[in-house]
């Protein structure tokens, strides 16, 4: 079987047990790794996914994701909703309850209502590496990975300057190899035209397959985000017909507060056994899908 074939198994199917073990072995013998004894099947099974089951490139974007956290501590140390509370109460991010067609996730970020003078760069990239933590564990996700619309409405000079060479470094770095998510798209709407020096910093640190994949829509969204995701699921504010952005910000903060404990397990032990449910794993929508389906 291909990995994109494996992909689509059961993480308890026999067929990736193999695979499983190499990664495990090859984790053990690394150097950098020497201090970290444990690691569960389930966190290793999404590095597998994430390179279609090359467990050279698995082990690589592992090291990449352990050194990474350890080298942005002021990020990664902390995955706690309760510390950035005030930011997520402005309905800054949220995710959309239904996927897109291809199954990935969606993810909104509103830029304008992060205040740079009560919130900063590091604080919000926490909110995007809480979520993505959470996501990554979700199935579906490892295998049909994610997009990101970012609105950037209200972007400020005091924004631009929260962004350093440094910063721009770490963000290129979870989207192309060191986070354990395929990105599947990314869209830019309202970007000004003083958007355009930070997003040029950002941009020689990101792979030619990431920048294909990034979308500038402008003022127009409305008319061109509908060419890449049905009206259904986007919020009225997007052009679509799903819930309010404001809910959909609102819900996802709720969910993000609910699994507290276990984000602040991830920030601690991220390789170990996580103890999460498959409901736990799910957004309240899917989780009444599912429902529904097993009733």
């Amino acid at each position: 079987m291909n990995g994109p074939q494996l992909s689509e198994l059961p993480d308890d199917a026999e067929q990736l047990e193999p695979y499983v073990i190499s990664l495990r072995r090859s984790a053990l013998q690394a150097a950098e790794l020497s201090a970290v004894r444990t690691f569960s099947d389930g966190f290793l099974i999404k590095f597998l996914r994430a390179r279609d089951f090359d467990v050279d490139l698995s082990l690589k974007l592992l090291l990449n994701y352990q050194r990474w956290r350890r080298e942005s501590p002021e990020i990664s140390g902390c995955l706690s909703p309760l510390s950035v509370l005030g930011l997520l109460g402005t309905s800054y991010h949220g995710v959309l309850p239904q996927r897109d067609h291809s199954g990935s996730r969606v993810l909104v970020y509103r830029i304008g209502q992060w205040n740079p003078k009560d919130w900063s760069a590091f604080q919000v990239f926490r909110v995007s590496l809480m979520t993505s933590e959470i996501i990554s564990m979700e199935t579906q996700t490892q295998r049909r990975g994610l997009k990101a619309i970012f609105d950037l409405q209200g972007w400020t000079l005091g924004h631009a300057l929260q962004i350093n060479p440094s910063l721009a470094r770490k963000i290129s770095s979870v989207l192309s190899d060191s986070f354990p998510l395929k990105v599947r798209g990314i869209h830019l709407v309202n970007e000004p035209m003083f958007f355009r020096p930070v997003f040029a910093m950002i941009r020689p640190f990101l792979p030619d397959k990431i920048k294909q994949r990034i979308h500038m829509h402008g003022a127009d969204y409305h008319d061109t985000l509908g060419d890449f995701f049905s009206p259904d699921i986007l919020p009225p504010e997007y052009g679509g017909e799903g819930p309010g952005i404001e809910e959909v910000c609102q819900d996802w903060t709720n969910q993000l507060l609910q699994k507290e404990k276990l984000l602040q397990q991830i920030a601690t032990h991220p390789t170990a056994d996580i103890a999460i449910t498959a409901e736990d794993s799910l957004t309240s929508g899917e989780a009444e899908t599912e429902r529904l389906s097993e009733g």
